[in-house]
């Protein structure tokens, strides 16, 4: 079988998204088992930047993006919810003032 190999083609993001750098996850399976209930398998994600509340996201983000504290909560312009490492994120968006 003769395979040809060469590069795949490259792309540049031009996106605006909205986007928190996360301090830390709380994951609610801790607190129900503090409160002796059930989970629901969500979490409540805190911002590193002042001004904003802490957050819940639903089981069906965090098994999907499975989101870590340094890392970033994105929302695109169509509402998607995804995660993004801090390098990759850092190394491809700039804030807008």
């Amino acid at each position: 079988m003769n395979e040809v190999t060469r590069e795949m083609p490259r792309y540049q993001c031009h996106k605006k998204v909205c986007a928190l750098k996360i301090k830390a996850i709380d994951l609610d399976i801790e607190k129900a088992r503090a409160e002796d209930r059930e989970t629901d398998g969500s979490a409540t994600i805190t911002p590193e930047e002042e001004g904003y509340a802490p957050f819940k996201v639903d089981v069906f983000y965090l098994c999907k993006h499975q989101p870590q504290a340094g890392g970033y909560y994105v929302v695109y312009d169509d509402g998607y919810k995804s995660y993004s490492p801090a390098e990759a994120f850092e190394s491809g968006y700039t804030l807008i003032p």
